[in-house]
Formats: structure tokens, sequence, C-alpha cells
């Protein structure tokens, strides 16, 4: 088995979305896109008091009857209600296909028998994470001279995790080592208990500490794609650190609606050939899991050669 290094010293970098504009920032986003593939998000547009309030919402909606939680069913394989698994045992999640629907929204909600306030604070937090997500993707194309690019059409799932930690799961896996299969996740992660840890480009795992207020990006494997190889798609995975319930929030931006992944022409050239077969997103996801193949490895099979 490979023996893989951990590393303490080094901290994924942070984006201050109040600067983005300033090229300076900009060029460290794209310089965090393309050697991390993650960064940190501070002074977004989404409220501390919303972040907080959704956190207990998810939290009631979690702690919910087996029963009520099966009602969340599948729009697109493994958009609905994830019980805990042999792979994952300490896991679950709810899920939400096309966040950017408010109607999707509700539907969700009256699967979960949620109140009228659960549902206001599941409607600000979706319409206000949809459109950072959108934001953060023109930032993601700006720094790469892309003009025009347009977000606003890219479905984004949602989902909401649960870690449940016991003191026997303490030095485990929550989560196995995985790339992201979308375009962009932003995630909101429990400020009170880490676990999540990346991987940096030599193959060592970097540990990502909470940082209240903040938010924290992921990019995915259709991000490697759309930036014609620029982009890092992240290994991460989630450890056990502590005895304790772990709660996140994920909002992933998957790809473009009805149209092939492709990379723009800004970012193929005589030196820079393309070099991805333009697919369909659910057609690689598909891919991925009958492949069984959890942390990018499928890229291999739509490589142009």
């Amino acid at each position: 088995m490979q023996k893989i290094s951990f590393k303490m010293e080094e901290t994924i970098p942070v984006i201050d979305l109040v600067k983005i504009s300033d090229q300076v920032e900009c060029n460290k986003l794209r310089e965090a896109c393309e050697k991390w593939g993650c960064f940190r998000i501070i002074n977004h547009s989404i409220p501390v008091t919303l972040m907080a309030e959704m956190k207990v919402v998810i939290g009631a909606l979690l702690d919910l009857p087996m029963e009520i939680k099966k009602r969340n069913k599948d729009v697109i394989a493994g958009s609905g209600y994830m019980a805990p698994s042999a792979v994952n045992p300490l896991y679950e999640a709810l899920g939400l296909y096309d966040l950017g629907s408010s109607q999707a929204v509700q539907d969700f909600c009256s699967q979960l028998d949620a109140t009228p306030h659960q549902r206001q604070i599941m409607e600000a937090y979706g319409h206000a994470i949809y459109d950072l997500a959108v934001n953060i993707g023109e930032k993601m194309a700006q720094s790469l001279g892309i003009v025009g690019a347009d977000f606003k059409e890219w479905p984004c799932q949602f989902r909401i995790n649960k870690y449940n930690f016991t003191p026997e799961a303490v030095g485990s896996s929550g989560v196995q080592l995985h790339t992201d299969s979308g375009f962009l996740t932003i995630l909101q992660d429990d400020e009170n208990v880490g676990g999540l840890e990346v991987m940096d480009s030599s193959g060592s795992f970097v540990a990502v500490p909470p940082l209240s207020g903040s938010l924290l990006a992921n990019l995915g494997d259709i991000a490697r794609v759309w930036s014609n190889g620029r982009f890092c798609n992240v290994k991460h995975r989630v450890q056990c650190k502590e005895a304790t319930t772990r709660l996140s929030i994920a909002t992933f931006m998957l790809a473009p609606r009805n149209r092939n992944v492709e990379a723009p022409s800004e970012v193929v050239d005589h030196d820079h050939p393309r070099l991805y077969h333009p697919f369909v997103y659910e057609d690689y996801r598909k891919l991925r899991v009958s492949n069984k193949m959890h942390a990018g490895e499928a890229l291999e099979l739509v490589r142009l050669t």
C-alpha cells in the first residue's frame, strides 16, 4: 500500500470576494484553482445569521425519523437520501437536485414535512448560495480570460450531510477519498468540528480547519475539462477527529444543462490542444459510477489521444 504523507504547515488559499475585481486577487484565484483546486471564501454575500439558521434547520431535518428521510427520493442517482452504508457507515445525507428551482426547493421541504419557518430559511439560503456559485464561476472564467461565460443555466445540486462520529470511529474515515464529479462545490463546513483534508500536488494530505463565517470552494472533474486541464480537480476526504456530530452543507454546480461539457475556445490553441472529448455530464457521471472511479480516474476515459 502506498504511504501517503500528511502536512500540517500548509494552508489552502483564502479569496476575498470584496477584492476579487482587483487583478491581484483575480490572479490569486486562478493560481488557487490551478495549484490546489480549492480555496476559502471570505467576505461573501451570505449573511452569517442565515448560515447559522440554516445549520439549525439541517440539524433538525437530519434528526427526522428514517421513514420520513426516505421520502427524499432521487431525481438523478445520488440526489436523494443517502443512508449509512458499508463504505461510509458514519455518514448520511439528504439531497435536492436543481437548487435554482423554487419548486424543487418546495418539493424537498414537502417530502420532509418542513415547517413554514424551515421552508423560509431553505428558500433564502438556496437563493443566496446559488447566486454565489454563479458569481464564483464567472470570476473563475474571468481569471482565464474567458469572456461572457454564463453559469446561470447550470443546475446546482444541494446536499446536507451528517457525520455520526463515535468514540470507536476516531481516526477512521467519515467519507472516502474522492473528487467531486461536477464543476464547483461550495461547502459550509461545521465551524466547530474539523476533519476535512485535501490532497496537494505531491500526494500529501493537508488539513482544512474550520473558519467561522467562511465558505470552502472545491473544484471537481468538470472544472478540469472545462479549463482544458488548467484547473485541478481536488481529491479530498473527511476523517473522524473526535466523537461528535459533524454537519455540513454542500452546493454542487454540476455542468451545462442540455449542452456538452467542453473547454471554451479561449483556453484552446496550437500550444494548448483540446484534451478531452466533448460529453454530456450525466453520461460522465454514470461512467464514474459504473467503473467505480470516484477520484477523477474516469477523466482518462474521455481524454483525447
